[in-house]
């Protein structure tokens, strides 16, 4: 059978451009804002993810990869508060594309829009990775996404005017959804406040204060300080004075530290996602967050 030539262009055209057009080229600096963009742009987005869940967010090699790219996006999220300042800022010259340098449309920053926690003091090289503008990660909370899903979906609309209501619809049925997420986690976690912990690192304190939980102490002497013995040593001795229930870990980081705790205290060592992908079941933004609530419960049995 042959095809008229109106019908072979239209039937050429949609093989081109297959199922769907993404108006948007995206570029993600850590799983949760890709994850995040997935349910607020859906088919007009198409996202990169810059690290996935078993790389350390604060070191990342700026790629010739990563800047090809950053060179074709037109709208770069970041967490900010310097989680990225190792590797982003040579990303983003190194494209040399005006569309997502700081202050323009293209560059959107999570972090502006949360109230950020721990904000030091001072600024000193000596007390190990410290962030002047408060700890970066805001993700462990599931009411900082709420936080940043509403100027989010504002910014896609503002770099594809097009597809405006697309969007708005899109943020309204997600918050919707996350806000009856957020309180069915808070019901099944209630029984976790005042639970008292150890952490590996200093990543979980957006959660501690979402879910009430108590930390005594960190394995990293100074964050971002790997672990040594004479420190967990001075752990394991508060620990015989101030009991914890578990030690927890993210994904990306070695047990190696937690298990020597928790096996001195007995206690019980958990590993958690800490962003999208960390884990089998935390596959979207829905899966991190009750992958996360099943395993501090079942770490305070």
């Amino acid at each position: 059978m042959k095809l008229s030539f109106r019908a072979y262009t239209a039937a050429a055209l949609v093989a081109f451009a297959g199922p769907a057009f993404a108006a948007i080229s995206a570029f993600a600096t850590v799983p949760e804002w890709g994850a995040l963009l997935q349910e607020l742009g859906g088919d007009k987005v198409k996202i990169y993810v810059a690290t996935n869940a078993l790389q350390d967010p604060h070191h990342v090699e700026a790629k010739p990869s990563l800047i090809a790219r950053a060179r074709s996006a037109d709208l770069v999220v970041a967490t900010g508060a310097e989680l990225e300042i190792g590797w982003l800022p040579l990303v983003i010259q190194q494209a040399g594309n005006p569309a997502i340098q700081p202050g323009k449309p293209g560059y959107f920053e999570a972090a502006a829009f949360v109230p950020l926690l721990e904000k030091p003091t001072r600024l000193d090289r000596a007390d190990g990775d410290v962030h002047p503008g408060g700890n970066p990660h805001i993700q462990t909370d599931p009411r900082n996404i709420a936080r940043v899903a509403a100027p989010l979906a504002a910014r896609l609309a503002e770099i594809d005017p097009a597809n405006a209501a697309y969007y708005r619809e899109r943020y309204q049925a997600f918050a919707t959804r996350w806000s009856a997420a957020i309180a069915n986690w808070e019901k099944e976690a209630a029984s976790l406040k005042g639970t008292p912990i150890v952490v590996q690192h200093k990543a979980f304190t957006y959660m501690e204060v979402w879910l009430g939980l108590n930390e005594i102490a960190a394995l990293e002497p100074k964050p971002g300080v790997e672990p040594t013995t004479a420190h967990l040593s001075e752990v394991l001795a508060l620990l015989q004075r101030q009991p914890a229930k578990m030690v927890i870990r993210a994904a990306y980081q070695s047990d190696r530290a937690s298990q020597w705790l928790a096996e001195r205290a007995k206690i019980n060592a958990v590993m958690l996602p800490f962003t999208v992908g960390g884990t089998e079941g935390a596959k979207d933004l829905y899966g991190l967050f009750d992958d996360t609530i099943a395993r501090l419960l079942k770490g305070a049995q």
